[in-house]
């Protein structure tokens, strides 16, 4: 059981074993901005479940395990930087994207975003390095879907 835990964590490269996953940096972001407004709703963990087994070719099961141990490790959590740094370390830019813009779906399944849900996204964006400009796009995008 702790491997599998421990699994989740680490990148699948040898060379790089204390690299946090892409998947598990992704859901760790996302969790962020569904726990922006304090308010955890079914439809947005529901919509982050949906948009992790489509970004990152998940089963059920694995995107169900993921939540979990975000949800768990949430409140020990030491900030966001880990899980960009480990997303602009192995995603392209267009990957960032993609989960920018899944970020803007999930604050929008309950239909409304809260200010907090922006600002969190504006400061996960920086990090990634995506411009305001793609920023914005990301957002209408999700809006439009």
């Amino acid at each position: 059981m702790l491997d599998r835990i421990k699994a989740l964590f680490t990148s699948s490269n040898d060379n790089e074993p204390d690299q946090v996953r892409p998947s598990l940096a992704a859901a760790a972001l996302m969790f962020e901005v569904v726990w922006a407004d304090h308010d955890v709703s079914g439809d947005e963990l529901a919509t982050m479940s949906a948009l992790l087994q489509e970004l990152f070719s998940l089963s059920p099961a694995q995107v169900d395990s993921l939540i979990d141990l975000t949800r768990a490790n949430h409140d020990a959590s030491v900030g966001v930087f880990p899980f960009t740094r480990a997303l602009n370390d192995q995603l392209s830019q267009d990957e960032k994207f993609d989960v920018l813009k899944a970020m803007w779906t999930i604050a929008l399944a309950d239909a409304q975003i809260d200010a907090f849900e922006e600002h969190t996204i504006r400061r996960i964006a920086d990090l990634l390095y995506i411009p305001h400009q793609r920023f914005i796009e990301a957002k209408l995008a999700a809006r439009d879907a």
